[in-house]
């Protein structure tokens, strides 16, 4: 979407740390945003909703994703005891599937007979795709053509689940340009379209909605680790693009202070290079994308080109609370480069036999530099956000082997 005039933005509630967040659109887009905002906010209070979506996290998704103690991890890294919140595990391979469920809902209520969607990694491209073949919704994908391009396995899974997928040939022709044209297409047909946003981003209400839904994981660590435990974690860990698997590892955390919160972005060839997507060590307040926050940006506010070797971490901005989280102190953000995170794909597949998502990586590497520096007693929550098939390939081109057939 281009970048609009101020007489042209609508501001609106949904603000943290007083800064980020906020609703800034096109009056278009008003109107059917409210009634996404009042639908939110009756139906997750709704017992009959609520009651249809544990239903379908338990019985498709196949929650609660297991916590899973890194015996091998933690006696060669000899620190803190690691356990892995396994959302790898779900139904689709990835943590996207909690708040597309969520979302699909709230537009099956609202009447919706096409579900529209951004991906990067294609991750939640696969899950909307899947849900909306069990809804029987018309579905379509909106996917820079660069991530087409090295995330070709997802690209068939959507096809296969009757998903039309749009390569997005404008801007840099990854995950933000996806969005622009999601948020096109729907600004131009509505009616009878929903948005199932897959990120901590956008406009109001659309952070908080995706941080409701993906809350489940965290809520499932804390009670997980008191079984197991006794006790809350002394750090929780989650890798950062636009934040969503962060955010729902974080949420039940958030008013525990003896918890910290670590979110990892993606430092590509490094954070003071010009190939990173390191927003949060690297950015400036900005808007895009319908809010404000954390922006990689020129000195004219025009969104710069990033870079990582993720497809689903190498997003220019960052969810409007993970901003808030930031300023505020209550979460570090630290940068993982590509080496690292190419490191720990082999590191945990080694280790523990868990082939993990390249984005859920660059966690995993921050585990391995922190965990040494912690005492034995002490104990690490790291999100698995997603499993590493569709990474498989351009890993190994990364490495100098050629599997492509």
């Amino acid at each position: 979407m281009k970048n609009l005039t101020e007489a042209q933005i609508t501001k609106r509630p949904g603000i943290f740390a007083d800064t980020y967040g906020g609703q800034y659109i096109p009056e278009t887009l008003m109107t059917e945003l409210e009634k996404v905002d009042k639908a939110f906010h009756t139906l997750k209070d709704d017992p009959d909703f609520q009651a249809e979506l544990h239903d379908l996290l338990i019985n498709y998704a196949n929650r609660p994703s297991l916590l899973y103690y890194a015996k091998n991890m933690t006696e060669d890294l000899g620190g803190a005891k690691i356990y892995l919140k396994r959302e790898d595990l779900n139904h689709t391979g990835a943590h996207k599937i909690n708040n597309v469920i969520g979302q699909a809902l709230l537009a099956k209520h609202l009447g919706k007979k096409r579900l529209i969607a951004e991906t990067g990694a294609g991750q939640h491209g696969v899950a909307t795709a899947t849900i909306a073949a069990l809804f029987g919704m018309d579905c379509e994908i909106f996917m820079g053509k660069e991530d087409t391009d090295r995330q070709k396995l997802n690209v068939y899974r959507m096809e296969l689940l009757g998903a039309k997928v749009h390569p997005v040939t404008t801007g840099s022709m990854v995950l933000k340009d996806a969005i622009n044209a999601t948020l096109q297409e729907w600004a131009s047909r509505s009616e009878d379209t929903f948005y199932v946003m897959g990120s901590a981003v956008g406009p109001y209400p659309f952070p908080e909605m995706v941080k409701y839904f993906q809350s489940v994981i965290s809520k499932e660590s804390k009670q997980q680790l008191k079984a197991k435990e006794n006790t809350l974690p002394d750090m929780v860990v989650a890798c950062v693009g636009g934040g969503s698997n962060a955010i729902g590892s974080f949420a039940d955390y958030i008013d525990d202070p003896s918890v910290k919160l670590v979110g990892v972005e993606a430092a590509g060839k490094g954070v003071n290079s010009d190939q990173t997507a390191a927003t949060i060590e690297r950015g400036s307040v900005g808007i895009f994308h319908g809010m404000k926050s954390l922006f990689l940006q020129n000195e004219d506010g025009q969104i710069n080109p990033v870079y990582s070797i993720s497809a689903g971490l190498d997003y220019p901005g960052v969810g409007p609370e993970h901003a808030a989280l930031a300023k505020e102190g209550r979460a570090q953000y630290v940068g993982i480069t590509d080496d690292e995170a190419v490191q720990a794909f082999e590191y945990i597949a080694r280790q523990e036999g868990i082939v993990a998502a390249i984005e859920s990586c660059h966690a995993v590497a921050y585990v391995e530099k922190i965990a040494p520096t912690m005492s034995k007693d002490q104990i690490i929550v790291c999100t698995l956000s997603g499993r590493g098939d569709k990474d498989v390939a351009s890993i190994a081109k990364y490495k100098g082997v050629d599997i492509d057939e």
